[in-house]
């Protein structure tokens, strides 16, 4: 069984606050230092991943003594987001925090950025190379092969699958999904993904169009393994109106203000996620850190849960750091998650 199973401890607090950030050490707390200016660049401004990733953003900024935001385009697009980032290098921001939509299209910009002295920390984005850092939750292969083993459970090991991330240029979905069906093919030969993968765009309403298109050719398909977080509601949505609980099973990322219904009801029975709020907090804390050039590396405890003793697994990247930050939610402990 792989680490972050069903019974996983909270991998942040149930607090007033969104971030549990009493454990973050004087190392890192600059409130002392000249205030920064963080900008924290997402994939897509206005669905419930990216709000509660906000609200750990600004709690940050309001903790630390900084001037810290979060921006993205209103859809999810490459373009917009490199056209944010370029308006951000104009006003002269010290750091910028980004999760890009498509690694390829943001590595020029970023490039520019960090040669006009701005420090640039990712996040969902490991293969970026113009960044000071990343910062990520989890290995992202574990993270997809822990999402398999749940749906090849449900099941039974057999039987024809479909996966979707937000977009073919989202590398760590696709490094969530290569982990998922690198671990079916070693474990449950007697599966089979019966299409490419669905580009979905961290829309629940693309999803479920999606999938129901999947679902006309393929009346037989047995299971949905989602990397993006819409996908779990339009997954949900459509097996809820199709009535097909306990014929059609879903395993993916999702939160439970999203998916909670489709937990309740039994339409879908495993959400697997990291807390977005913790996310952003943990970027800004790199950012702060980068920017006083403090030391960075395996080993670090940034004080916030799911990211004590960081690992650098590449050690031809060691500026690639990964914590242990992900929870399995069923409809048995999910209302400890639901923010």
């Amino acid at each position: 069984m792989l680490a972050g199973g069903l019974g996983a401890r909270p991998a942040f607090a149930q607090a007033a606050k969104a971030v549990d950030a009493s454990k973050v050490s004087a190392e890192i707390n600059a409130r002392t230092a000249r205030k920064k200016v963080i900008a924290t660049v997402v994939k897509v401004d206005g669905i419930a991943w990216f709000d509660r990733m906000r609200a750990g953003v600004k709690q940050f900024g309001e903790d630390q003594g900084h001037d810290t935001w979060m921006v993205g385009p209103s859809q999810a697009d490459a373009a917009a987001q490199v056209q944010l980032v370029e308006s951000l290098i104009a006003q002269g921001v010290d750091a910028i925090c980004i999760v890009p939509f498509s690694v390829e299209a943001v590595e020029p910009v970023l490039q520019k950025a960090r040669r006009q002295g701005i420090v640039v920390i990712s996040h969902e984005a490991s293969g970026l190379k113009n960044i000071d850092y990343d910062i990520e939750a989890f290995d992202n292969h574990a993270y997809g092969a822990k999402l398999m083993e749940v749906l090849a459970r449900d099941m039974g090991g057999e039987g024809k699958y479909v996966a979707t991330v937000g977009s073919l240029t989202s590398q760590s979905q696709m490094e969530w999904i290569d982990g998922a069906v690198a671990y079916q093919k070693q474990h449950f030969p007697r599966m089979q993904e019966v299409t490419r993968r669905i580009e979905t765009y961290d829309d629940a309403t693309t999803d479920y169009n999606k999938l129901k298109e999947v679902l006309t050719a393929y009346p037989d398909l047995k299971g949905i393994v989602g990397a993006p977080m819409p996908t779990s509601a339009g997954a949900g949505r459509l097996i809820a109106e199709r009535k097909l609980a306990g014929k059609l099973f879903f395993s993916g990322t999702g939160l439970v203000s999203v998916a909670g219904q489709y937990l309740r009801n039994g339409d879908i029975n495993y959400i697997q996620f990291w807390d977005p709020a913790v996310a952003g907090y943990a970027m800004n804390v790199m950012a702060v850190m980068a920017l006083a050039k403090k030391s960075i590396g395996a080993g670090l405890d940034l004080g916030l849960a799911g990211y004590g003793k960081l690992e650098a697994p590449d050690a031809a990247r060691p500026n690639i750091l990964v914590g242990q930050g992900w929870v399995g939610v069923t409809k048995d402990n999910m209302a400890q998650y639901n923010f």
